[in-house]
């Protein structure tokens, strides 16, 4: 784990989700390793989804949401840039990813990142650099 690594929402949401009590311990594990190591990096655009995921779905408070928003700004934060969305796009017409999940990739390559940590995209996948990795893979769950 002790690379420059770029936190997807989904991490964030499992942080949360005590109805998953496997994928909780995994998410929370893998933010305060990334935390204490200072290799963590989050996007505006991440926090923005987990606000909304945190409300909306998960329906927790307002008051915690901001909390949590609190002990995130102190990752590395993101701001996604017009040039981010450019490249983004470029990857959304060249590589099979979502449009939201190609902003994920060109905020960690414009972070310097070497990996993503997600559910959410192909697992051991490079896309511009930026190695995906899915830490809620049965493999290391298992053990």
């Amino acid at each position: 784990m002790a690379t420059r690594s770029f936190i997807d929402t989904n991490v964030l949401v499992y942080a949360e989700a005590s109805d998953e009590p496997l994928k909780q311990r995994v998410a929370l594990d893998l933010l305060k390793g990334l935390y204490e190591q200072g290799l963590g990096v989050l996007s505006t655009q991440v926090l923005q989804e987990y606000c909304n995921v945190a409300l909306k779905k998960l329906k927790l408070p307002g008051q915690h949401v901001r909390s949590q928003l609190d002990v995130y700004e102190q990752f590395e934060v993101v701001q996604v840039t017009p040039a981010i969305i450019r490249v983004g796009l470029d990857l959304y017409q060249t590589r099979s990813v979502s449009f939201f999940d190609a902003i994920v990739l060109a905020s960690a390559h414009a972070a310097s990142c070497n990996v993503v940590w997600t559910e959410d995209m192909n697992d051991g996948e490079v896309v511009n650099g930026v190695r995906i990795s899915n830490p809620f893979s049965t493999d290391l769950l298992s053990t």
